[in-house]
């Protein structure tokens, strides 16, 4: 009876483990302010993002696409915002959470560390830091498809 309970309990475990990790933020997302969509995707062994859509594609005073007008780099100001790739290095870390990521603000030119934590299937934190997790800014996002 005790290795019929214990097997069971084993069971379940498994499947409520395997299940938790179905949580996957691959897909397309948009966050509280949606200025933008961002779709998650596999890039290797890891996941990135890159922006799908704009709220407000072209900049007001110029009428012409925005650009990455704030980058520190001057060679990279005139690439499109739309399909910028701004999010990288995303590994799987545990309780559906991905770590050591990279996100790049192209509002402010600005690189942080960042993690993206599955709340559930349609939402997840995204949460930009320097140094330490524990000072930062959080977003949550809401899934589109």
């Amino acid at each position: 009876m005790k290795k019929l309970l214990l097997c069971l309990v084993f069971l379940l475990g498994a499947v409520g483990f395997a299940s938790a990790q179905n949580l996957s933020p691959l897909g397309v997302w948009t966050n509280g302010e949606k200025k933008a969509t961002f779709e998650i995707y596999k890039c290797g062994n890891k996941l990135c993002g890159k922006i799908v859509s704009l709220t407000v594609p072209n900049d007001p005073a110029t009428g012409k696409p925005k650009t990455d007008s704030q980058n520190p780099d001057p060679k990279l100001r005139s690439r499109p915002r739309l399909g910028l790739v701004f999010m990288q290095d995303f590994e799987y870390d545990e309780a559906n959470k991905w770590d050591d990521g990279k996100i790049y603000d192209p509002e402010s030119g600005k690189t942080y560390s960042c993690y993206m934590k599955m709340l559930n299937a349609n939402t997840m934190e995204v949460k930009g830091y320097i140094g330490f997790s524990l000072i930062g800014r959080s977003q949550t996002w809401t899934r589109v498809k």
